[in-house]
């Protein structure tokens, strides 16, 4: 077995040494051979994988399949989120990488262990169905409020043709034809502006409307 030793500390005055020493002697009961140890220090496990470098470099390292089981001091040391900690083990077993916990007596690589992870994976799947119930309940309740949802609309052409025509008729009383729908409010401009703007996109503009300008 390749195993690679994962270890952390919280603080720069702790150190990993008494956790890697104990799984040290652990290996060498079980003829594992130990390929690597990584080593987070002065990093909280409350903090996620982004920034725990020795922890990221560990996981893509099994993911390559450079390792068959990863052993760490306590399920602690991995991460103290439960939601980072069920991320952290799904990818260790799709990666088919066993897990080896010291504290906890947690060995995937036997059959009691493994039971002990599928159970592990249940959890996992009911937070995440708990999650996505709690997501569609909060929906609905703003679509009962009145809350609109989903991203806006974009402006058409109707609207760029209303706002068009209030730009050939700044003085004009008589209201654009679609202005108001787009909720544009008209503002007067110079002659000069407003000769630049039919030249450039006249072609939007209504023949009719051409000639009024």
């Amino acid at each position: 077995m390749r195993v690679a030793i994962y270890a952390r500390v919280s603080t720069g005055e702790q150190t990993t040494e008494n956790q890697i020493q104990a799984l040290v002697e652990v290996l060498n009961q079980r003829d594992w051979i130990l390929k690597e140890v990584f080593q987070d220090e002065g990093i909280s496990g409350a903090k996620g994988r982004k920034h725990r470098p020795a922890l990221d470099d560990l996981l893509k390292r099994c993911v390559r399949g450079e390792f068959d089981v990863v052993a760490a001091w306590s399920v602690d040391r991995l991460g103290r989120s439960l939601s980072d900690l069920l991320n952290i083990l799904a990818e260790l077993d799709a990666s088919g990488v066993s897990l080896y916990l010291h504290q906890q007596a947690l060995d995937t690589t036997t059959p009691a262990g493994k039971a002990m992870f599928q159970m592990i994976g249940v959890f996992a799947e009911f937070e995440r169905s708990m999650i996505q119930e709690r997501v569609k309940a909060g929906l609905a309740r703003a679509r009962r409020k009145g809350v609109k949802l989903g991203s806006k609309r974009t402006v058409g052409v109707k609207q760029i043709t209303g706002v068009k025509f209030s730009l050939f008729h700044p003085d004009s009383h008589q209201p654009a034809p679609i202005a108001n729908g787009a909720r544009a409010q008209r503002q007067p401009i110079s002659r000069k502006r407003r000769v630049r703007h039919a030249t450039v996109s006249t072609r939007l503009v209504p023949r009719e409307w051409r000639r009024l300008a």
